[in-house]
């Protein structure tokens, strides 16, 4: 039987962005131990919120700053979530101070950097679990999903093969060759949906890297400026058409350049997604060739609730 679920206390944040009206909302129950056994009752609650996922802290050792982390899409349970993880450090953030948080989730230890910022929301850097990234296989996991999508091959950019690339979960990579391709996304959600289900896919991270980037170019911190790339990422196996921010599919994305060799020392990779969908993200990835963690950072700012 689900508990009661009202008395709930959610708090309501927006990730990778600085205002309310753009990045990935998430909800966060900073407090969810009443719900620690219940699965049904934080996907009630999930639902109820009708955001891609819900953050629900579980268990707790508040001088450790370590805490049970689970996540819940409006459908059901996800090993981990991006956006989510960096909503609920930022939700600590303004309760406790900023400092280092430790989230065991069901994907592993999972350790957050929180910062003030003197000009906006505070700031959280996540170190995602070790990446890992392989070629997909044309048949059985390009095809279906190219036809899903209403893509051809043609609309792919040979320089960046697609992948399966894991950072927690499994995300299909795949690279637009043209930013018009990529902003007409119109797929058949059942379609997409029964192969994401079939491989076991988390979202469907898509991909177009912008002209002209910055690679070159060092900063005072020994770190590359290096590419810039524009996402969006299908998630109907979450009950939702599209995220507008991924720090998962970033995460596992970081690993993916690393795979392909495109990383050949620190670098930052920044990931603007959201645009199309009227929620711009900003998130900013740090690789490095000799490590397969990566870290992903962004802001997050409370959403206003009314009544």
């Amino acid at each position: 039987m689900t508990a009661p679920t009202t008395d709930i206390d959610v708090l309501h944040y927006s990730a990778f962005t600085t205002h309310p009206d753009g990045g990935n909302p998430a909800g966060v129950v900073l407090d969810a131990a009443a719900l620690a056994d219940d699965d049904a009752a934080m996907t009630a609650v999930a639902a109820r919120v009708g955001y891609s996922e819900t953050a629900f802290i579980t268990e707790r050792d508040e001088a450790a700053r370590r805490y049970r982390l689970r996540y819940f899409s409006p459908l059901a349970e996800v090993a981990f979530c991006g956006h989510a993880t960096i909503a609920t450090a930022v939700a600590f953030a303004d309760r406790d101070g900023p400092g280092e948080l430790i989230f065991d989730t069901a994907s592993g230890e999972i350790r957050v950097e929180t910062t003030a910022d003197r000009d906006g929301p505070s700031r959280a850097t996540l170190t995602s679990v070790p990446t890992r990234s392989r070629p997909a296989d044309p048949g059985t996991e390009v095809e279906p999903t190219l036809a899903a999508l209403r893509w051809s091959a043609d609309d792919l950019d040979p320089a960046l093969p697609p992948h399966v690339a894991f950072a927690g979960n499994d995300h299909l990579v795949l690279a637009a060759a043209t930013r018009e391709r990529l902003a007409d996304l119109d797929y058949d959600y059942d379609a997409l949906e029964a192969v994401m289900r079939r491989r076991g896919w988390t979202t469907v991270h898509l991909v177009w890297r912008e002209a002209g980037d910055d690679s070159a170019r060092g900063s005072a911190d020994g770190v590359t400026n290096g590419f810039v790339f524009h996402a969006r990422d299908p998630f109907p196996v979450g009950g939702v058409v599209e995220d507008p921010a991924t720090g998962a599919a970033a995460a596992a994305f970081g690993g993916y350049l690393r795979a392909l060799g495109l990383v050949d020392g620190p670098t930052r990779v920044r990931i603007r997604q959201g645009e199309d969908m009227g929620r711009p993200s900003d998130l900013l990835l740090d690789v490095t060739p000799d490590e397969p963690r990566v870290r992903v950072s962004g802001q997050a700012v409370r959403i206003p609730q009314s009544g």
